[in-house]
């Protein structure tokens, strides 16, 4: 949907008189509205101008109900998606209709909401981005007043409230409720992104210098546009950049930390030291090395954390990984003297495990890594530096540092679409699918594994198959999705 001139006022906030009950998304889902990364969905779907103002009206008056801070803030950034100011505007309009105060940055990355939120002393951070999703979705990002997604229990009270004003339960939905003198203000803040530069700066070693590498940044259209250029480029290093601006027609099309051929061939052709992917918002990094090898969360998790570990900065030894983590990892990690522990996919079963175990160091093979040496959300500009500096340190490249850390298992992830919300959300009680899944394992013995789970974010069964030998990872990869497509169906 396309907001029209009479909708938007001239502070550029949505009028709320102005938007018809017919913007809203006429149900909204049966399970939770906040998924494993916020709220995600097509544009004009689930999410819509209306959605965007409920969402902040909700979060605004649940914020407010539990904060004790003086200050009544809230950062907002966006990635690079053309529905970005439309919804951006309509949390914003919410926000202040509840009461609070809110700080506009722009374009940006999610981790510099999150930096900037716990910098700013503000009582929340809302980010307008669907991550590594195409252009046509977008999504709804909450942070806590530490720069941590905001937790289960509070979006729960939220979603609670946003619902209740769907069945027109609740007081907000009723006009009188808006007729304040207390509303807030809205303020444009792009000025704070050198902060949060300083900030990324600041959590290197002192006098780190890039001068004499060459370094491959693939910024996905997106939200990493302006921030990792010059952050790469004020500590020295010679930057070439790829799919350069901000362009919310082509987000993560063929590009960015889920497509890594076109990095991959021009770091070789340029002759790079190495080259970094972003996704959409910037919130993981993926890495190539002077030979067009992929560096992925796994080898980030094993070079950091070796280095962690020499410098007496990991207690207990101790990495959080996911399921996802490849067996090759485990074993050389555990070589080392090093403990990993798993999770279920997502940074925030990761950022929880990390906060109950005391780790400091834990992410995902995606590329999603969290340090809490340094903040409390996933960075994929930070991981980038740090990399590079641990490289430079290292007085070797980075290829090097590979070759002496581990041989991966060969493994395949693969996604099989299923848009029936039921079948997908209840795939664990299909005992035909069941049954293929035990074969494969029984077949594969301890020499395999599998891992069968539906995505939080897409409409999709992931299949993860891992083996000793690729034929038999092909094998199996193939029988479990004509199976997931049999028993579950594709459309």
């Amino acid at each position: 949907m396309v907001l029209s001139l009479s909708q938007v006022n001239q502070s550029g906030l949505i009028d709320l008189a102005a938007i018809s009950i017919a913007d809203m998304p006429k149900i909204l889902p049966a399970n939770s509205l906040f998924g494993t990364d916020g709220i995600r969905g097509k544009v004009g779907d689930l999410l819509t101008p209306k959605l965007a103002l409920q969402v902040g009206i909700c979060t605004g008056l649940v914020i407010k109900e539990i904060s004790s801070a003086e200050k009544n803030l809230v950062i907002i950034g966006q990635d690079s998606r053309n529905s970005g100011d439309m919804l951006a505007m309509g949390v914003a309009t919410g926000l202040i209709a509840a009461g609070l105060e809110v700080w506009q940055l722009g374009l940006c990355p999610t981790p510099a909401v999150a930096t900037l939120t716990h910098q700013s002393e503000a009582v929340a951070g809302v980010m307008i981005s669907a991550s590594h999703n195409p252009p046509g979705d977008n999504g709804i990002k909450l942070f806590s007043q530490k720069g941590t997604k905001l937790e289960k229990k509070i979006t729960s009270q939220i979603e609670s409230k946003i619902r209740q004003i769907y069945e027109n339960k609740d007081k907000v939905g009723n006009n009188k409720f808006y007729r304040s003198k207390a509303w807030a203000k809205n303020y444009y803040r792009p000025d704070l992104i050198k902060n949060y530069l300083a900030f990324l700066e600041q959590t290197l070693p002192s006098h780190s210098n890039f001068s004499g590498m060459k370094i491959v940044l693939d910024l996905a259209w997106g939200a990493a546009v302006e921030v990792a250029p010059r952050i790469f480029r004020k500590l020295g290093a010679e930057v070439i950049c790829l799919h350069a601006t901000a362009d919310g027609n082509l987000i993560n099309v063929n590009c960015g930390s889920t497509h890594l051929e076109k990095l991959q061939a021009h770091v070789l052709e340029v002759g790079a030291d190495m080259g970094f992917a972003f996704d959409g918002d910037a919130d993981r990094v993926m890495a190539v090395d002077s030979r067009g090898r992929v560096v992925d969360g796994d080898y980030i998790l094993y070079l950091w954390g070796s280095y962690l570990k020499e410098q007496g900065k990991l207690p207990n030894d101790l990495i959080i990984g996911t399921v996802m983590a490849n067996l090759g990892f485990e074993k050389a990690w555990i070589k080392l003297g090093g403990r990993l522990q798993r999770t279920a996919v997502g940074d925030q079963y990761v950022q929880a495990e990390m906060w109950e175990t005391g780790a400091m160091l834990g992410g995902e093979q995606s590329g999603h890594i969290l340090c809490h040496h340094h903040s409390y959300s996933g960075d994929g500009t930070q991981t980038a530096v740090h990399l590079a500096s641990l490289v430079r340190q290292a007085n070797c490249s980075l290829a090097e540092l590979i070759d002496n850390s581990f041989p991966t298992y060969p493994q395949v992830l693969k996604n099989v679409r299923v848009e029936n919300t039921e079948k997908r959300s209840r795939w664990q009680e299909c005992d035909a699918l069941q049954a293929a899944i035990a074969r494969a394992e029984e077949q594969m013995g301890e020499t395999g594994r599998v891992l069968v789970r539906a995505s939080g974010t897409e409409p999709v069964i992931r299949i993860m198959v891992e083996a000793q030998e690729s034929k038999v990872v092909n094998y199996w990869s193939d029988y479990l999705v004509k199976a997931t497509r049999q028993y579950l169906g594709e459309i």
